[in-house]
This record gives structure tokens, C-alpha cells and sequence, in this order.
């Protein structure tokens, strides 16, 4: 009975990290909540973000950010697409400032530098942790 009590907490928190979704899994964000980057850019590239899944933060939309720019909102299982201009871009994630609600409320600031190619695509994921909270990284081949 003793290993039981020991176990279940540690289960618990296994349980609210998240996981990388199969491709089938994984939906478009809709079109209401795409904000920015969505027109082709002549000599551009593509920035493809896609939150995994996972109960932490599952009520609550991420914002997208793009050169610190508000991109989309985003939910869990989502993917988003956004067309840049080639070179360095600032991709991150930030508390939903739109969500009037705890979600909005909540201090999440992160960023990655991404080189984008000329018709090139760069892949990132948004995870979800026990220890660090949120993330965005760029996504590892499977």
C-alpha cells in the first residue's frame, strides 16, 4: 500500500508533460485565431509551429509570436503556418493577451532564433513541461 502512495504523485506528474502528436493527429489552427504572416512573401520561407499534446495548459491558447509580433493563437494539437521574409526571424510564445480569462494572465515569455531559408521551411514545436513550464524548440526529425 505504501509503494502505491509512493508511485501515484509520481505518475501524476508524468501525466502533465507533453508528447509530440502524430502528423494525423495534428489540425490547422482556424482561420479566426491567425493574426499575422499568412500572405506568401516573395523570397520567403515558412515558419511551421506545432503545439503537442499534453494536459498542462490544454484550456489555454499560446500566443505565437513572430519577430515579436502577435502570428496566431494557438491551442493544444494545433499546427500553424506562417510565410516570412528570408533570414533570421524571432519565433516565440507568449501569454494569450486577447484571453481575458486566468489564461491572459499568466507570465510566459520565450523565444528562439530561426534562419529561414529562401523557400525553405523551419519546424518548431511548442512543449509543455513539469519542470520549466513552456517552451518552443526547434522540432527533432522522428
Amino acid at each position: 500500500m505504501r509503494l502505491i502512495y509512493a508511485v501515484l504523485p509520481l505518475l501524476a506528474l508524468a501525466g502533465c508533460s507533453s508528447y509530440q502528436a502524430d502528423s494525423d493527429k495534428v489540425t490547422d489552427i482556424p482561420t479566426e485565431r491567425l493574426r499575422a504572416y499568412q500572405a506568401p512573401v516573395q523570397g520567403g520561407g515558412e515558419v511551421v509551429v506545432t503545439r503537442d499534446l499534453g494536459l498542462m495548459g490544454g484550456g489555454c491558447y499560446v500566443a505565437v509570436m513572430v519577430d515579436r509580433k502577435l502570428a496566431a493563437r494557438i491551442a493544444v494539437g494545433e499546427r500553424g503556418r506562417f510565410q516570412v521574409p528570408a533570414g533570421n526571424r524571432i519565433v516565440g510564445i507568449a501569454a494569450d493577451s486577447e484571453d481575458q480569462t486566468l489564461c491572459g494572465k499568466g507570465r510566459l515569455n520565450r523565444e528562439v532564433l530561426v534562419k529561414v531559408e529562401a523557400g525553405g521551411v523551419a519546424n518548431l514545436r511548442i512543449v509543455s513541461q513539469n519542470r520549466g513550464g513552456f517552451d518552443i524548440l526547434p522540432e527533432q526529425a522522428r
